[in-house]
């Protein structure tokens, strides 16, 4: 019997996250007619969040266009002419790399840091204490942080795109020979906005998920520092994962259904 009670006891924490995280966005999308009121402390969490990841942004995004250009050089080679390393870099890079790979290295660096925060608050009841005085934590530590994630992560991955198409041109000239002028001439060959603007809209759900788990975990920590590792860790795993199964749901609905080929 073992197996099925941890089964069991498995299934009921599961739904009981999920309950939990449900009501944390229904609380909080309440609460977005007080933006406003919150100005300040929202344009704080934006200069933390977007700000404070432009250094990871440009690491990631340089290198992962220039692998993108390595490799699709390899491919082509003797097959394809390299005039379309261009059109294969901008695509891979607007559709799927720069939303999703940003996405992923921010949330691992902000999910873990918001559970940090509030996770150290609840261990050490300042947020007991803030509904003690009839203050709403989701109100003055969640609505800001969700605000400012959903914002700050399509700036971000715009960066990203940039960042990483001009470091694949870049390695494309330098490495394999492919001049600037055949580089932009394959990138503008297939490109069509609706790849842009599929994968920025989706990077204003892969902002919310960061906050939002940052925010559930950090909120349910219990046990004191053991507990607000514990509570890092679960955001970012639990982040991660739903960024890339949230990917495969927007990408469906994107691209199939909202700019679906004629």
């Amino acid at each position: 019997m073992a197996p099925f009670t941890l089964l069991g006891r498995f299934f009921l924490e599961l739904v009981q996250e999920i309950g939990g995280v449900c009501i944390l966005i229904w609380r909080t999308a309440q609460l977005l007619p007080r933006t406003f009121a919150n100005g300040r402390a929202v344009f704080q969490q934006m200069d933390r969040i977007g700000i404070g990841s432009i250094p990871l942004v440009c690491v990631t995004s340089l290198f992962v266009g220039a692998v993108a250009a390595i490799q699709a050089a390899y491919q082509f080679h003797g097959y394809v002419p390299y005039k379309f390393i261009g059109t294969v870099v901008g695509k891979s890079v607007t559709l799927e790399l720069g939303p999703v790979l940003t996405a992923l290295v921010v949330g691992g660096r902000v999910s873990a840091s918001i559970a940090a925060e509030l996770g150290t608050m609840r261990v050490t009841e300042q947020i007991d204490a803030m509904e003690m005085i009839a203050i709403d934590p989701i109100e003055y530590l969640v609505l800001p942080r969700v605000v400012a994630a959903t914002i700050m992560l399509p700036v971000l991955t715009i960066f990203s795109d940039f960042l990483a198409i001009a470091g694949a041109a870049v390695v494309a000239n330098i490495s394999i020979g492919v001049s600037f002028g055949t580089f932009e001439s394959g990138l503008k060959l297939l490109f069509r906005q609706q790849d842009l603007v599929g994968g920025l809209m989706k990077t204003f759900v892969f902002g919310s998920i960061i906050a939002l788990m940052g925010c559930y975990n950090g909120f349910e920590t219990r046990g004191g520092a053991e507990g607000v590792g514990m509570a890092t860790m679960k955001a970012v795993v639990s982040s991660c994962l739903l960024i890339l199964i949230s990917n495969y749901l927007l990408a469906s609905l994107i691209f199939r259904i909202i700019f679906a080929p004629s």
